[in-house]
């Protein structure tokens, strides 16, 4: 296929950690609808930066189930445990601006230091998990050599507040547009919500966070349709493409797929799996009448 730099590009970007469900199927068509409709294209991007959880069997997967549903994408498909280099040289730069430190402290460590300072001082990121109390920041050279001379594993924070006041070059005020969850239009990015986030880890030059920010940016991607589990996430993404100096692209995130109770689609819940649909005789049309498309 062509690559028309002047035709927008969408993508669907799975991780090969499990057997796609409902819900990607449902992300999988909505996104090559939307390329379709306007003429745009379709790639594939493997997630696959978690070496411990990917497997190949599960990558294989995809692109079986995938093509059982009738779609169709660009080749080759981008997976990030090819690219680590790209990752290394955006954390780079945000290092080169004193904008990340390491954090030695274990989940366990950060939550007892959260309900230590009390549970009306005990914030959440929106993903529900506690705010980081900033333990490592600001930590000392010293302190911060002998933990690295020990081997002690660590992840790599965006100090939060010091990206916030690089903005300010810029008018200190960020957003994007969104075309699907409410509210629609252009939304003011808050991204101090998710306080020093996480971008990068000892072993792991990127986090979900910097990695789909680089990749998207590197695969030239005009439009990100994806669940709206991730809307928050795009506040960080915002954030990182400002002080990366990277391309914006237009946002769009779908209703999710839920199971009988009202609980979103999970693999590490075991949900049923196309995989097992297809083998219980279930057809791709039956799956795309059934998510309506």
């Amino acid at each position: 296929m062509t690559k028309d730099p002047a035709r927008p590009v969408f993508r669907f970007a799975p991780s090969p950690n499990g057997e796609l469900h409902l819900g990607h199927a449902f992300s999988a068509l909505t996104t090559a609808r939307a390329a379709r409709d306007c003429g745009g294209r379709f790639l594939l991007r493997i997630e696959d930066i978690d070496l411990v959880r990917s497997r190949p069997r599960f990558e294989q997967a995809i692109y079986d189930d995938l093509a059982w549903l009738g779609l169709a994408w660009e080749e080759p498909v981008r997976r990030q445990s090819e690219h680590f280099a790209d990752y290394r040289a955006a954390l780079a730069r945000l290092e080169g601006r004193g904008l990340v430190y390491p954090c030695f402290a274990s989940r366990s460590q950060i939550a007892a230091a959260c309900t230590a300072a009390g549970v009306a001082d005990c914030a959440c990121d929106p993903d529900g998990a506690p705010l980081y109390p900033g333990l490592w920041r600001g930590a000392s050279r010293d302190a911060i050599e002998e933990k690295m001379a020990e081997g002690a594993p660590y992840a790599l924070r965006l100090d939060m507040a010091k990206a916030l006041a690089a903005m300010s070059d810029r008018g200190g005020k960020i957003s994007f547009v969104e075309k699907i969850h409410q509210p629609c239009g252009e939304i003011a990015a808050d991204p101090a919500r998710w306080g020093d986030v996480v971008i990068a880890r000892k072993d792991v030059p990127a986090s979900y966070h910097l990695a789909v920010t680089a990749d998207d940016a590197l695969q030239g991607v005009t439009h990100v349709t994806r669940g709206a589990d991730l809307f928050e996430a795009t506040h960080v993404h915002r954030l990182l493409q400002e002080l990366l100096e990277l391309p914006v692209p237009v946002y769009a995130h779908h209703r999710l797929i839920l199971d009988e109770g009202g609980r979103k689609l999970s693999k590490s819940a075991r949900d049923t799996s196309l995989r097992s649909l297809r083998e219980d005789g279930v057809s791709a049309a039956e799956i795309r009448r059934r998510l309506g498309f």
